[in-house]
């Protein structure tokens, strides 16, 4: 094997039997010892996507940088490295850690002056891309990398909605998704989930109610859907199922607002459940219209309720929108609701934008509209691009 090939393979080695605490330092000392690296920092962005904060038990919340404004936050945006060279002819290098679509932060490397990575930057995305990989191992067995991702203390009904979540983003072939929610160190009941197969993609997302310790009634829901799912069954059994069990816990004395999406990946054909109030809207050849659905009883209103799913068909370049009433019916101080003709704009305003990106866009809007920072309810956004069916190897 070649010199080059040689440290990708000691690389990948010393991070997959690395102690799942000391990853950052692991890389550390790769980089620095197989590839003259002068100093590496692993960054992981917060769970508001606001910044991104180096992984380090002695890290100083002051050392955190802006996902807006800076070096590292342009690799982490673009999904691309990004060199800057000062004076003495050191290179600066950015490089994304991403796993599937799911952005977790950036890799930052110093070369000296004369030390430049091989063709295309391989020699240093490859740790990075196995970083990225090692994390979501270790993260079963320490608190070191979730630590990372938070800014402030959260909520307990916080602590419990983001162990419920899965990746804000992912991709693969024929799909892009992104989701965010806000307040993201205070969300109450909120919350998105999906699960990607050979030929399928599910959806759900939920409009939670109550406050605090309410929340946990989002959990019983989404852990009941998921039971269903993993088990085989249609969406719209899966929501019956899904509102007994919270009718048999709660007895009509509290609901859960979802909307179930069934994907099918290879012709676009989709399949939904609305079960309350969480909208959706379609972006086709730059026009914006809401998707109309046939609004059933939230789940765990009433005793045995049957749903039914209504079927239709996306087409190549189509995104879909998600969003809880903590968005659409927001309003500005002067009491005007936010509204789909709003949205509506914001949608088109974030098009150009890849779907990882356009819920934190769409939010920050939504924010210049409320006037204030954070939001009085969860506000929560889901964005689903479907390419058509790539070609057999894409």
């Amino acid at each position: 094997m070649t010199d080059d090939v040689n440290r990708l393979v000691a690389a990948g080695r010393a991070l997959r039997t690395a102690a799942p605490h000391r990853l950052a330092a692991t890389v550390r000392e790769v980089l620095c010892g197989q590839y003259g690296a002068e100093n590496v920092e692993f960054l992981m962005v917060d769970y508001g996507l606001r910044v991104l904060q180096p992984v380090s038990s002695t890290a100083d919340p002051a050392q955190a940088v802006p996902v807006h404004g800076s070096a590292a936050g342009r690799a982490f945006g673009t999904q691309q490295p990004f060199v800057l060279e000062d004076d003495a002819g050191r290179a600066w290098t950015h490089l994304p850690v991403t796993v599937r679509g799911d952005r977790l932060g950036v890799l930052g490397v110093t070369l000296p002056p004369g030390v430049r990575p091989g063709a295309d930057m391989a020699e240093l995305t490859e740790p990075a891309r196995i970083l990225g990989h090692a994390v979501l191992v270790a993260e079963r067995d320490t608190d070191v990398y979730r630590r990372a991702r938070r800014r402030d203390r959260l909520t307990l009904a916080a602590e419990m909605q983001w162990q419920l979540l899965p990746a804000r983003s992912s991709a693969g072939p024929g799909y892009a998704l992104g989701a965010q929610l806000e307040p993201a160190y205070a969300i109450f009941g909120d919350n998105f989930d999906w699960s990607v197969s050979a030929d399928r993609l599910l959806l759900y997302v939920t409009n939670g109610m109550g406050e605090g310790m309410e929340a946990l009634l989002t959990g019983l829901g989404i852990n009941a859907l998921r039971d269903a799912r993993r088990a085989g069954i249609p969406i719209a059994d899966q929501a019956a199922l899904a509102d007994q069990a919270v009718y048999a816990r709660y007895r009509g004395q509290a609901h859960l607002s979802v909307l179930l999406v069934d994907l099918e990946l290879s012709s676009g054909r989709v399949r939904v459940v609305d079960a309350g109030s969480p909208r959706m809207l379609r972006l086709r050849d730059g026009a914006v219209t809401p998707v109309p659905l046939e609004a059933q009883l939230p789940l765990g209103m009433f005793e045995e309720t049957d749903y039914t799913a209504q079927e239709s068909r996306l087409r190549p370049g189509d995104r879909l929108l998600f969003v809880s009433d903590g968005v659409h019916a927001v309003a500005d101080p002067g009491g005007e609701p936010y509204g789909e003709r709003a949205l509506a704009r914001a949608v088109t305003a974030t098009r150009l934008l890849p779907a990882a990106d356009v819920p934190a866009a769409v939010l920050r809007e939504l924010s210049g509209h409320r006037g204030r920072p954070e939001p009085d309810d969860d506000a929560l956004v889901v964005c689903l691009d479907w390419f058509g069916k790539q070609p057999t190897g894409a």
